[in-house]
């Protein structure tokens, strides 16, 4: 039975054997994209979460971290209260393990342009002429002194590109002192064109260049786990339950 089906297959014609093949190249590549997507939220809990935020309205103070005090022995402060729901090298979707997310999503409660975010610390803010929704802050590292990392903060506009970001920081901005608390702008869902989000900060912290510029924020390798500089444990490879809450309480 074996032999007569494939003798059967060898006198198909050359273009439906070309159609099989393509067939069975793209359940190939269909089932090995399901299996990256099945362990990747294995690898995460943050999903649930944020489905909740979304869709049980009522239960947000369940969820949300309102922190506007640096946790005890931590340097940086929240720059926004809300669910923080992607985790630093979470494989949540649209993530997954070959593609982690860099920094911590901040999902608020609010409307567009409603929910403030701050400067994480002291240091010079930049906003370069092409950015809509994103300033970025350079800092003496309050870990390591004398090393400069930087804090990025986007997403604080409209979908449409209505910029949330504040007056007192226009696109061109370069060097300008901020202080820790200091309100850089709003949470918004810009995304530059792509699929839509929901309203949220993104915030990261990035390493730099020889030079002292900021790397690529969207290379994990290129940021650090926020925690230490949070004092809140916001690394998927625990787990962590929300809301996320100071790791020494006061």
């Amino acid at each position: 039975m074996i032999r007569r089906f494939f003798a059967r297959i060898r006198r198909w014609p050359w273009w439906v054997k070309s159609i099989s093949l393509l067939i069975g190249l793209g359940c190939a590549v269909c089932g090995a994209v399901a299996a990256l997507i099945g362990y990747s939220q294995t690898q995460t809990n943050s999903s649930g979460y944020i489905n909740r935020w979304f869709d049980e309205r009522d239960q947000r103070d369940e969820l949300a971290t309102v922190q506007r005090e640096p946790c005890p022995g931590a340097p940086f402060v929240l720059p926004s209260d809300g669910l923080i729901g992607l985790l630093w090298r979470d494989s949540a979707a649209p993530y997954n393990v070959l593609r982690r997310h860099t920094g911590i999503d901040i999902f608020g409660d609010g409307q567009l342009g409603e929910v403030p975010v701050y400067a994480a610390f002291d240091g010079y803010l930049t906003r370069r002429p092409d950015w809509v929704s994103s300033v970025i802050i350079s800092h003496d590292d309050p870990l390591h002194p004398g090393e400069t990392i930087w804090t990025y903060y986007t997403h604080m506009a409209s979908q449409d590109g209505d910029s949330y970001v504040v007056e007192d920081f226009p696109p061109g901005t370069a060097g300008v002192w901020v202080e820790q608390g200091t309100l850089l702008g709003y949470q918004g869902n810009y995304s530059g064109g792509r699929l839509p989000v929901g309203l949220h900060l993104h915030f990261s912290i990035v390493t730099s260049e020889a030079d002292g510029s900021f790397k690529n924020e969207s290379n994990l390798d290129n940021t650090l786990d926020p925690s230490p500089y949070l004092g809140m444990n916001v690394n998927i490879d625990g787990k962590p339950s929300r809301p996320v809450r100071c790791m020494v309480e006061n």
